[in-house]
């Protein structure tokens, strides 16, 4: 007789991921002729600087990365940092307030085990918006805390504001995910939301996990940042934690190579963390990721087609399917009174594949999901390419 071995039960409070939900309900895989606009995997060319990188670097393959990253690597962020923020000379201990990781995907979803200890009143709570990357709610289930879905201040497009939350419900927050510019609306956190953000962690003791991995890809003004909040605010990065990535700022989405800055205290604890159970970052990789984080060019560029896409998507769906132009990133979030239906209506007659907004959201007991109207379009390849589907899209739903 075979036992079977038992699993965590937590498992069973995960959501199914968005896109295995979506193959579900498709019924069928993107074949090589599809449109896929369902995921943020950027198609733009990666600069030609990393394969050389890569190459020149060959043999250092052949060694264990160091688990916290290069000193290379962590100067190169905090020069970056400095600059893209107008830091103050001393904010950023590079060898203390930097960890590189693989992908911020990982360290989104790890934080929380670092972080979700006991609270006093029960157990612990992570807040997310609403709708919210899904990786922030695993990451809740699986640490044994509450996942506390906020939605936005000013309806399902907008930023939450946790400020306004009962300080009871704020006392036994350990953890707070912000996502600026907002996948999947494309809302920017602006500088005074983003000064009570972490004015209420440090109140209230939570730690603050700013997602900026979209912060370098943008429309009329580069989004503001929470290290300038820190440093307009002082008492250094205490309670903050800033995630971000070289997928979307570089279009690497397969470099795997991300960072977290932040608080001193919480980066050691999570860099201890990691030692048992994150992926270091290999050294050929590390010297690729200075490169860019040193270079301004390739992302101006890279900018500049996305930008392209969001005029014509403008010019395609202006004043319908309530297309708003997003501040950040390069998702559209349009509301087309069913997603499910729209996404299945897509791929049958317009072989495009796009995610419908539900499955970025959670069921609000007074206002059911808030996504549930809307699909997600990730505008990520060639102009040529988005117009097309763009046009498809339109004629297909109508609006």
């Amino acid at each position: 007789m075979t036992i079977a071995p038992h699993l965590d039960a937590r498992l069973d409070g995960l959501p199914d991921y968005p896109f295995a939900r979506l193959a579900k309900l498709l019924g069928a895989p993107a074949r090589p002729d599809s449109i896929v606009m369902s995921i943020g995997e950027p198609q733009h060319r990666p600069p030609s600087m990393v394969a050389e990188i890569l190459a020149a670097n060959a043999a250092l393959w052949g060694k264990y990365p160091p688990a916290n990253g290069s000193a290379e690597l962590r100067q190169a962020v905090a020069g970056w940092a400095a600059r893209r923020y107008h830091l103050p000379e001393g904010l950023i201990d590079a060898e203390k307030a930097i960890l590189p990781v693989a992908g911020t995907r990982e360290a989104l979803y790890l934080i929380a085990q670092a972080v979700c200890g006991d609270r006093q009143g029960g157990r612990p709570l992570v807040l997310l918006p609403n709708p919210f990357y899904q990786v922030y709610a695993g990451a809740a289930v699986m640490a044994g805390a509450d996942p506390v879905f906020v939605p936005g201040a000013d309806g399902p497009a907008s930023q939450p504001d946790y400020s306004t939350l009962p300080p009871d419900l704020l006392d036994r927050t350990a953890l707070a995910y912000i996502c600026s510019p907002a996948n999947p609306q494309g809302t920017v956190a602006d500088a005074a939301l983003l000064e009570r953000q972490v004015q209420t962690a440090r109140r209230h003791g939570f730690v603050l996990a700013v997602d900026e991995c979209y912060s370098e890809i943008w429309d009329k003004a580069p989004p503001p940042g929470v290290l300038a909040t820190c440093a307009a605010l002082g008492e250094g990065l205490a309670n903050v934690l800033m995630f971000n990535s070289l997928s979307k700022r570089s279009s690497v989405p397969g470099l795997r190579s991300g960072i977290v800055v932040g608080d001193e205290r919480v980066i050691h604890a999570f860099a201890r963390l990691r030692s048992y159970g994150g992926a270091a970052t290999p050294l050929p990789i590390a010297a690729a990721a200075s490169a860019l984080w040193r270079d301004e060019a390739h992302v101006n560029e890279s900018a500049a087609l996305y930008r392209a896409k969001l005029d014509a998507a403008e010019r395609i769906l202006g004043g319908r399917f309530g297309f708003t132009r997003p501040e950040g990133g390069f998702f559209l979030w349009l509301d087309v009174g069913d997603g499910e239906a729209a996404a299945v209506r897509l791929w049958r007659e317009g072989n495009i594949r796009v995610l419908p907004g539900a499955y970025l959201a959670a069921e609000d007991s007074e206002e059911g999901n808030p996504g549930s109207r809307f699909i997600r379009v990730a505008l990520v390849h060639d102009l040529a390419i988005t117009e097309g589907a763009l046009v498809r899209l339109g004629e297909i739903l109508g609006g």
